[in-house]
């Protein structure tokens, strides 16, 4: 059925349905980790909500109403007892009545479901590749109807050459993140003479990156590992493997981000450079469509971009919550309720401040 589901309708359609579910399930797991860590301590739970705003469906599940919201932006668990203005604050089981320790593990808990849920998807990847018998050796992975893709470049190709940057295998890795992206990106509507080899053959292309966000974008990506051809089954070296393929990948990954946290608050990063829900989504859609390993590569990306966002300090995030918890610890009482509010108000108008100016910057990609 699902297959001729995939066949009836057109491949966008379907990516995008896998990037939607993706995305939601990313969302969910973030959730479930709190959801899980607040079981876990016999915290009872008011509210397990996919989305914020007004119910529109869910269902009821011992104390927990499970809901999906109007506003699919997120998500939240609420706890009993939260609000020592509630009438069950009093709660020995309540959040408030709980030491430190257990307040700070809730607050983690999405921030750990996604690092796990990094770990796991970079594992499978790294699994899948330890099986190969059988490939051909590639460099490029080619967005599905990028500007790469209308150019010529296919996923297999190997770069010879881009521009004035010659390129050798060993290190098109380094090379593609230092050198080639800052060039194609400072090159946006300009065609750039690719020299590539395809099997036997060297060809010469010619591509013109599309204009996004007032920089150049071609839509691909080193993949220096190979297609495969061939895989045999799952051996024990192989889960090892993968362990230590996906920590390289998280180590990798989080000192990217840590860079580009470091441009945004230094006001050095471009508006090309920051993306909002709908260049994640297109994002996610066009790796969908590269197959199954991309397509677990840019959610396991995702999720590991969640928690570290979700722990910097700033009201209203994970991080901010912690943040709060932990300077009443050490001046050993609790900020007055009147203050916690004026913080979180804050916070709130600043992400979601932040988070409208990025959606305008998304529509206006969409434009370009």
């Amino acid at each position: 059925m699902f297959e001729l589901l995939a066949f009836a309708l057109p491949p966008k359609v379907v990516n995008l349905g896998f990037a939607l579910l993706g995305i939601g399930a990313l969302i969910f797991l973030h959730e479930l980790g709190h959801f899980l860590a607040a079981k876990y301590m016999g915290m009872p739970v008011e509210t397990f909500s996919i989305g914020f705003g007004k119910r529109l469906m869910g269902f009821q599940w011992k104390e927990t109403d499970v809901r999906l919201s109007v506003l699919p932006l997120g998500g939240y668990v609420k706890l009993a007892g939260f609000n020592p203005e509630d009438p069950g604050a009093d709660d020995p089981h309540g959040f408030l009545q709980q030491p430190y320790w257990k307040r700070m593990l809730f607050y983690s808990g999405g921030i750990l479901a996604n690092l796990a849920v990094a770990f796991v998807l970079f594992g499978i990847v790294g699994v899948n590749q330890a099986r190969v018998t059988k490939s051909r050796d590639s460099v490029v992975a080619v967005v599905t109807e990028g500007a790469a893709s209308k150019g010529g470049l296919r996923s297999g190709d190997e770069l010879v050459a881009v521009g004035p940057h010659a390129i050798e295998l060993a290190t098109v890795e380094q090379v593609f993140l230092k050198t080639l992206v800052p060039y194609i990106q400072s090159h946006a509507g300009q065609p750039i003479p690719f020299k590539i080899r395809r099997g036997e053959e060297q060809l010469s292309l010619d591509l013109t990156p599309a204009v996004e966000g007032g920089v150049g974008k071609l839509g691909f990506w080193y993949d220096i590992n190979q297609i495969p051809l061939e895989r045999r089954s799952v051996a024990l070296a192989d889960l090892a493997f993968g362990a230590r393929y996906s920590g390289q990948r998280i180590v990798g990954l989080s000192g990217l981000v840590f860079r580009f946290l470091k441009k945004v608050v230094t006001f050095k990063a471009t508006s090309g450079e920051v993306g909002g829900p709908i260049t994640i989504t297109r994002q996610m859609s066009q790796f969908a469509g590269m197959g199954l390993d991309p397509f677990l590569m840019i959610c396991a990306a995702i999720s590991l971009q969640l928690a570290i966002l979700n722990a910097l300090p700033i009201p209203m995030l994970d991080g901010g919550h912690m943040l709060i918890l932990t300077a009443e610890r050490i001046r050993r009482r609790d900020f007055s309720m009147e203050f916690k509010e004026k913080v979180l108000t804050g916070g709130f108008f600043l992400l979601a401040g932040l988070m409208g100016l990025v959606l305008i910057m998304d529509l206006f990609k969409l434009r370009k």
